[in-house]
């Protein structure tokens, strides 16, 4: 990797927020199996995290001990989530990207744009974009697990574990340190 990015991931704030993304995506894997009726999903700062959905509070203290574990364990895999943000602006990113670059190459040299213009360059504007969202998947995979998220987590522990409702809204907001 290269050696500014690797010191870059290496500042302890940023380190800190990837192990709790890793601990996050652990987290969220081990409950998504425990808790399959239930929509489940997190976010991670440099604090902690912060479980959403309506899950026993007991349930959260288990899955993120379990996956603190893991983790601590070797089980690196767990850092990594289908669902996370980072495939998701990938995914924008890449397709927005070729979207904009097919249209363009279709469309050198012509000095006016109508409707018609548009609507011919859509058949290589959509090959352009399903070929990015096809190579986005397994990028924004490598993504977290070299970027975004850091599975050797080191001294990272729980502090606290609280739940919090707000209307219909139901959370758990796990506090952790080094």
């Amino acid at each position: 990797m290269n050696r500014i990015i690797g010191k870059l991931l290496n500042i302890s704030f940023i380190r800190r927020i990837r192990r709790n993304h890793a601990l996050e995506h652990a987290t969220v894997h081990i409950l998504s199996r425990r808790q399959m009726e239930v929509n489940i999903y997190a976010r991670s700062t440099y604090r902690g995290l912060v479980v959403y959905g309506d899950v026993p509070t007991e349930d959260v203290v288990d899955a993120v001990t379990e996956a603190l574990t893991r983790l601590r364990n070797g089980e690196h895999h767990l850092a990594v989530h289908h669902n996370c943000g980072t495939n998701l602006v990938t995914a924008g990113g890449l397709t927005g990207l070729a979207a904009v670059a097919a249209y363009r190459v279709q469309r050198i040299g012509e000095k006016r744009r109508t409707l018609l213009h548009l609507l011919g360059s859509l058949p290589l504007v959509i090959l352009a974009s399903t070929a990015a969202l096809i190579v986005a998947q397994p990028l924004g995979q490598t993504l977290q697990l070299y970027l975004t998220t850091e599975g050797e987590i080191g001294g990272l522990r729980i502090v606290s574990i609280t739940r919090h409702s707000q209307h219909r809204l139901v959370f758990h907001t796990v506090r952790t340190a080094d």
